[in-house]
């Protein structure tokens, strides 16, 4: 759609026009007319989809340019990188040589940022640990500010800055707070919530014009590593449905210590090629395949080249690894057979999640957790985590006799999962 459609003024509409922008992103048709109406606006869209410029734009539109000694807009991103890609944006699309903008980074002087932000800045730009080390210095002036911005939300979660986020936003006082974000899940939500509970939430979501061919897709969102233990171990106990499956972990470390959390028979799960010798292992799938005792195949993505996964009806995503075409690899439909691809994500794998589903051009089904599913918590109770067998590594709870047999499994899915195994 043509950037006429964002009603920027003239100056920043030649100045778009100069950088080769002639067309405006879906998020910031969105966003841009609620953030310059004074809107608390909590952004969700997929990399690149214009997130940064939309709230540049918005904050040029109604920035004054004086020579206060406070500054008027506080931007928090996650990294140096970050940092200067923002501040080299902002200086491109202003073409202003009267804005003032500042980077507050750790690698700097914080002397040198404390004098210059007492000569006054328009804009400060810092990590969340470096605005509030400079804050607590009474280097930075939050009295005025009065836009408050979170860029790469998602990051700044998975780094583990929320508290310096919220202890900065609270120092603010009343305030228009914009948050930007690849995901959202409940660990961005408890960053957030307290300052900002009732911005205006815009999801985007930008997907691949083709639509890649695959094995059929579900998706379990949990919460900790010791919660996908868990579940792995609930599904696995359903030997009729789940006698053939494939594993898929990201380090040879991970795989042995599953297959030791592994509440199975000795001779029922093995290791892909292992590293450790007193695993056990199986160097060749095709073995896999002609083994009947042996039904759970851990495979390490770590140097893993290529692997025939022809005949597998169970194909799962333990962990979600670092090249989305590995993930896309294991799922494509390849010839005729039919699988199911079970894949499990915390919140702080949403993100690669997200670039996965934009190269496969569509979304995957989430799958809700079954309600007997124990949630390992940190912060459990003592009377709490006597449930959890200790002896098993944490991961294990004791079924009631009634429940051993069978997993809850959601309405119709076992059946559909039952059906899926009996077509091989």
């Amino acid at each position: 759609m043509s950037l006429d459609k964002l009603k920027l003024s003239k100056r920043l509409q030649a100045s778009m026009n100069n950088l080769g922008y002639f067309t405006a992103k879906e998020i910031q048709l969105r966003t841009l007319s609620r953030i310059i109406g004074g809107q608390s606006v909590l952004g969700i869209a997929p990399e690149g989809a214009g997130k940064t410029t939309s709230y540049i734009l918005a904050v040029l539109m109604r920035l004054k340019y004086t020579h206060d000694e406070a500054p008027k807009v506080l931007i928090l991103a996650p990294t140096e990188e970050k940092i200067k890609e923002i501040i080299d944006n902002f200086l491109l699309i202003s073409n202003n040589k009267d804005l003032h903008i500042m980077g507050l980074k750790a690698s700097g002087s914080m002397e040198e940022e404390i004098e210059g932000l007492v000569r006054g800045v328009d804009i400060v730009v810092a990590t969340p640990n470096r605005a509030r080390a400079v804050y607590l210095k009474l280097g930075l002036n939050l009295n005025r500010i009065q836009t408050f911005i979170i860029d790469d939300a998602e990051e700044i979660v998975k780094q583990g800055m929320q508290t310096n986020v919220r202890e900065l936003a609270q120092s603010c006082g009343s305030v228009q707070y914009l948050a930007f974000s690849t995901v959202e899940h409940d660990k961005l939500h408890l960053m957030i919530d307290d300052f900002m509970p009732f911005a205006t939430l815009v999801e985007v979501e930008e997907l691949a014009e083709e639509t890649l061919e695959t094995q059929e897709l579900m998706l379990y969102q949990v919460p900790n590593f010791t919660t996908k233990i868990n579940l792995l171990n609930d599904l696995m106990s359903d030997v009729e449905v789940f006698d053939k499956v494939v594993v898929f972990v990201n380090t040879r470390l991970t795989a042995h210590n599953l297959l030791q959390r592994l509440h199975v028979n000795k001779n029922e799960a093995a290791i892909y090629k292992p590293f450790f010798h007193e695993d056990t292992g199986i160097d060749d799938i095709e073995d896999f395949k002609q083994i009947p005792e042996c039904r759970i195949l851990l495979v390490a993505n770590e140097g893993l080249t290529d692997i025939d996964l022809s005949g597998i009806p169970f194909i799962f995503h333990f962990e979600i690894p670092e090249s989305s075409d590995a993930f896309v690899s294991h799922i494509v439909k390849k010839d005729a057979s039919d699988a199911v691809a079970i894949t499990f994500a915390t919140d702080l794998e949403l993100p690669e999640l997200r670039k996965i589903e934009q190269a496969l051009g569509k979304k995957i089904p989430v799958v809700p957790l079954p309600d007997d599913l124990i949630i390992y918590r940190p912060t459990d109770s003592p009377k709490e985590k006597e449930k959890v067998d200790e002896s098993q590594g944490g991961a294990f709870h004791a079924k009631k006799e009634s429940n051993s047999k069978t997993y809850n499994y959601g309405s119709g899915l076992k059946a559909k999962m039952t059906k899926k195994n009996k077509k091989r």
